[in-house]
């Protein structure tokens, strides 16, 4: 049987793709230590389980409206409020099946074939794909190390056509953990106004920021940016609630109604069960990312340090996210790696240390690395990592 060109063409996800061979050799009963999943390794607060319960025992078990129950709608657009100074309607929100759907679905909604949306590079491995998958064609722009993998004005203006649709940005960054400021935002945000660019700002990463640094949506800086914009978030990251699949858009009515016509044809609605979760999630008085952010902070400056003193390995250091995105390109050649590709999997197979190749991000000569593990994981894996460069100097 054929199958459809566009699954045909679709490249697997590299992050899955190496968790899945890091389970692999652990099930064989190997010591493997996995960086890279991109998920809180804490569990659900307690409040939000508990409030999952009695929604199931409420019998709150149903279908719901496609675009999600009412309160939750309420709640995020006070969260918007109060969070980033947003005034949506509920008309303007739309809840779905992770943030990752939100943006499937926006993409379904807003492309015709041949659209191009604007990718900066490095990217989050779904981006490209989900485009792909509507019909449109992703355009790389190169964010340059130097600059912090970040895009600037001027590259921006130079990669639009007459055929450019969108913008995404992602700050906090998935993969490389870096923020746009207020004044890189508006400057970029100017350009799409200019040229009539849908923003695609994904905010997922909003609460895990480690520095003095204060989260900006581009939404948020003057009215005509709103209007230029759709906003991706969620509770997967902020609530360690990856697994329970609810995010959500915020953005102009028609583009809502139009994700809420197609996703009523796709999944009906988010799970009713999850959506009273997170809607615990923002109603209670408690922020579970007051913990996280300390934890995690202090992973970082760790394995910052244990792998910036490695031979050959180079390293922004990040401000938001949970990971760690260093240039490895010396180390693969002093090790005699033809690509950080080979390199990686000899990591995993001589080391036991599993992490993700930049080339699924667009960036061949990085790894991305996850410090969403303990920390003692995290300071045995820099000690595999440094042996094997050592070990394999050539």
């Amino acid at each position: 049987m054929e199958l459809a060109t566009r699954v045909m063409n679709l490249t697997p996800s590299s992050t899955l793709a190496i968790s899945a061979k890091a389970k692999a050799l652990k099930s064989e009963g190997h010591d493997v230590i996995g960086l890279g999943v991109g998920e809180p390794d804490f569990n659900t607060p307690q409040y939000i389980l508990d409030a999952a319960s009695q929604a199931m025992l409420d019998g709150l078990t149903k279908y719901t409206p496609s675009g999600g129950i009412p309160e939750l709608k309420h709640a995020i657009a006070k969260k918007f409020k109060e969070d980033n100074k947003l005034d949506y309607e509920l008309d303007e929100i739309i809840v779905t099946t992770g943030a990752k759907h939100a943006l499937y679905t926006l993409f379904q909604v807003i492309l015709n074939p041949g659209d191009e949306v604007i990718v900066p590079t490095p990217y989050w491995v779904s981006y490209p794909e989900q485009i792909k998958l509507a019909e449109g064609e992703p355009v790389f722009v190169n964010a340059l190390e130097e600059n912090d993998f970040k895009i600037t004005p001027e590259q921006l203006e130079k990669a639009i056509t007459n055929k450019t649709k969108a913008l995404i940005i992602n700050s906090p960054s998935n993969p490389t953990g870096m923020m746009y400021s207020k004044e890189e935002l508006q400057a970029l945000g100017e350009v799409c106004i200019k040229h009539d660019v849908l923003i695609v700002s994904d905010e997922i990463y909003e609460k895990l920021i480690y520095t003095s640094d204060q989260h900006v949506s581009i939404a948020q800086l003057s009215p005509a940016l709103k209007a230029q914009t759709v906003v991706i978030n969620g509770v997967s990251k902020s609530h360690a609630m990856t697994g329970w699949r609810i995010g959500y858009l915020a953005g102009h009515k028609e583009i809502v109604k139009a994700m809420t016509n197609h996703v009523s044809h796709a999944t009906s609605n988010p799970t009713s069960i999850a959506q009273y979760a997170a809607l615990a999630a923002y109603e209670v008085d408690d922020d579970p990312t007051v913990e996280m952010r300390e934890i995690f902070q202090d992973r970082l400056h760790t394995l910052y340090d244990l792998l910036t003193n490695i031979p050959g390995i180079t390293c922004r250091q990040p401000k938001g996210a949970f990971y760690l995105f260093p240039n490895v390109s010396e180390a693969v050649k002093q090790n005699g790696f033809d690509t950080v590709d080979a390199w990686a999997e000899a990591l995993l197979e001589e080391e036991k240390v599993a992490l993700v190749p930049g080339s699924g991000f667009g960036a061949p000569d990085n790894i991305r690395l996850s410090y969403a593990t303990s920390k003692e994981e995290l300071i045995e894996a820099a000690r595999r990592i440094k042996q094997f460069v050592e070990t394999n100097q050539q």
